[in-house]
């Protein structure tokens, strides 16, 4: 298909602002299907470009930065295909939990807007179906944004079109946590602008260090070997910083579980699944594969780096009552296994790696979902009220021990073969260099699992087993707008750990190109 990469990114953009209107003056549903068609038509596009192999696009833009292009191989195809899957489901479980958040919402307000001795009317501006119809079409032209956001930072050819894509995801992003989270929301969402921000301001530090010594932005022009050793050196270490960020790997991580708690729950379940793995993609196509010779040399840091952020997430995971700061600490923990395995230098560890956001996106996903039909069935967030809700809500019961099993990396699901092949290649480079450090990493990395699978299993117990609690034994199983798209990751999920060749045979390829083998 002509201009296939460029439909797949720029649709969703150009056509936001009908899905705008559309909510405005139709209400949520149309504008709901609305936007499912626009990100199904173009996740469509998305894998039928990569059944086909490596798909390139390139178009004039200006002489200053070089040119505008999309790529997609077997690095991108992955990630790509996972934030697209993510994006066109989480529409449709979006309509009835962003519902749920305008009526609240609206509550707020018409509370605020009440007489001050509180017996007045309320004063209203609009009704109800009004307000709520408004805020639809805001929400969804700003989702459209946001998945397109991702999708052009993945496919980008040259340094700062990445830049400016890595960009353009923080902007959507920021006024969906701040116009529809909860708690402090306006105050968190500053602190997501303003980490990522930063992270991505030191990223351009990088960029242009490459891009002014080389005198192209384009990846295909980049030379490590004409880059003056502490030049590339320091880039490498800029970009790593800020992709570490956008990560939230350790000490790095101070905004992720504050936005994740606060984010509407369709929105965590992108942020934390698709978004903050963006970063390894990052660390792979930049690092990895422009400065292979400096990432030879940072790569034992990597890996200790991701151990650390895997036993201090895990970690910190397992004291949280919060259903949504357990996950968004999970998610810190998880980031570490990307970078753990990408540290391994071998080709099973780097696959191993990719695979791991690929079982994370779908894993974290389901449960980021359970985790908003809980909030919208019981309304609580708190681990300690609940209990006994898998008679209750046999569905999301099942989807969300399909997601923990992901997560923890056990067959038939995709995270067992995620995490074997990444532990695979951590191991063989430990022996192969002969390495006590790499050695020790390896042993500690395995604790970590031991970590995950306590967190995972404990809130499993505590939501879904025991005795019910006399104030849920009228709780209901959620809609079918919100148990079907946890269906669909969960069936996923369960198929690419029986085939994982449906992504793995192209991964493996792309890393043994990489390191040369």
């Amino acid at each position: 298909m002509e201009y296939a990469l460029l439909q797949a990114v720029f649709l969703p953009l150009l056509l936001s602002p009908i899905a705008y209107i559309l909510g405005r003056k139709a209400g949520p549903t149309p504008a709901m299907w609305f936007t499912f068609a626009i990100l199904l038509y173009s996740t469509i596009i998305v894998i039928n470009a990569a059944l086909s192999g490596t798909v390139e696009e390139h178009y004039p833009w200006t002489g200053q930065f070089g040119e505008f292009g999309f790529l997609l191989d077997g690095l991108a195809s992955p990630f790509a295909i996972i934030i697209y899957v993510l994006s066109t489901i989480l529409v449709i479980y979006s309509k009835p939990y962003m519902i749920h958040k305008f009526h609240e919402q609206f509550e707020e307000e018409q509370k605020i807007n009440a007489s001050p001795d509180g017996q007045g009317s309320v004063v209203e501006s609009s009704s109800l179906s009004n307000y709520v119809n408004a805020k639809s079409g805001l929400y969804f032209a700003l989702y459209l944004v946001f998945a397109m956001g991702m999708l052009g930072t993945v496919l980008a050819t040259n340094l700062i079109e990445f830049y400016i894509f890595f960009e353009v995801m923080l902007i959507p992003g920021f006024f969906l946590v701040a116009l529809w989270g909860d708690g402090p929301r306006r105050k968190i969402g500053l602190m997501f602008l303003f980490w990522t921000h930063a992270g991505a301001v030191v990223l351009l530090l990088g960029f242009l260090m490459i891009g002014l010594t080389i005198g192209s932005f384009d990846f295909a022009d980049i030379r490590e070997s004409e880059i003056p050793q502490d030049i590339v050196l320091i880039s490498a270490i800029a970009i790593a910083v800020g992709l570490g960020v956008k990560l939230a790997v350790f000490m790095f991580h101070i905004w992720l579980p504050y936005v994740h708690g606060s984010a509407p729950t369709p929105i965590s379940a992108l942020l934390s699944p698709a978004m903050i793995g963006i970063g390894a993609y990052g660390i792979f196509r930049l690092i990895a594969e422009l400065l292979p010779a400096t990432f030879s040399e940072l790569s034992i840091w990597f890996h200790v780096w991701g151990l650390v952020t895997m036993v201090y997430g895990g970690a910190m995971a397992l004291m949280q009552d919060d259903i949504k700061r357990l996950l968004a600490y999970s998610s810190i923990s998880q980031m570490g296994y990307l970078l753990f395995g990408i540290g391994s230098m071998s080709v099973m560890g780097l696959a191993g790696a990719e695979m791991m956001y690929i079982t994370h996106g779908l894993g974290k996903g389901i449960l980021f979902m359970m985790a908003g039909i809980i909030i919208v069935k019981v309304g609580t967030r708190s681990i300690s009220k609940l209990g006994g809700l898998a008679g209750k809500m046999p569905i999301t019961a099942v989807c969300a021990v399909i997601g923990a099993l992901t997560i923890m990396g056990v067959p038939p699901t995709s995270g067992f073969m995620g995490e074997w092949i990444l532990f695979y290649g951590a191991l063989e480079t430990a022996i192969a260099e002969g390495s006590t450090l790499r050695a020790v990493t390896f042993g500690l990395g395995l604790v970590a699992t031991a970590l995950t699978m306590s967190y995972m299993l404990w809130m499993l117990k505590r939501v879904f087993f025991g005795k019910t609690p006399q104030h849920l034994e009228n709780v209901k199983e959620g809609s079918w707008y919100m148990t079907a798209p946890m269906m669909v990751l969960a069936g996923f999920t369960v198929v690419l750990g029986i085939y994982p060749d449906i992504f793995l045979k192209t991964i493996m390829g792309y890393m043994s190109g990489v390191l040369g083998v």
